[in-house]
């Protein structure tokens, strides 16, 4: 029987993990100052890859655009999370703007259009994307999609190009 009796609120949890239970992911550098972390999606347009969990669909990344004007037209059928890290940005079909600090919810069935205002050298936002992002027209006609596969693919292919492996993303994927 163990002794109970003698503990304090440090005594870390005493009990073994579920062995079926994936590891955690910790990232330190999460903004990283080494360019081959950085996947390339676009003309002066990169993300970093923090979570690709292909079991339940979703990515979690950071932004990074260096460019102003459109960025994208999509839509989501599933929410999306935004933390504005640095710059600003805002969507053509609504009125406000997201500054950097700002957090930013879209919900389902939301389409709108990324702008990066002219005078931004730098903007930087961490998404959650869950689902699938549809790339649209102005009249909702779907121009192509990304989803968790599709990113994963993008990392492997990115990472294999800069002398990293494919099989570095294996570390952000659940």
């Amino acid at each position: 029987m163990v002794d109970k009796s003698n503990y304090d609120e440090r005594t870390p949890y005493q009990l073994p993990f579920p062995k079926e239970a994936q590891t955690e992911i910790v990232i330190p550098d999460a903004i990283p100052d080494d360019e081959r972390l950085w996947v390339p999606q676009a003309e002066n347009v990169w993300f970093r890859p923090l979570c690709l969990n292909r079991s339940q669909g979703y990515w979690m990344n950071i932004l990074r655009v260096r460019k102003s004007g459109v960025l994208s037209r999509h839509r989501h059928p599933q929410p999306v999370h935004g933390f504005v890290l640095k710059g600003r940005w805002s969507y053509l079909e609504h009125d406000w703007t997201a500054e950097e600090g700002g957090y930013v919810y879209e919900p389902p069935g939301e389409t709108h259009t990324l702008v990066v205002p002219e005078g931004v050298e730098e903007m930087m936002t961490y998404f959650q994307v869950n689902g699938v992002m549809c790339y649209v027209d102005p009249w909702g006609e779907v121009l192509g999609y990304e989803d968790v596969f599709t990113k994963i693919d993008l990392c492997k292919k990115h990472f294999e190009e800069v002398g990293l492996g494919a099989d570095f993303v294996d570390q952000f994927i659940r």
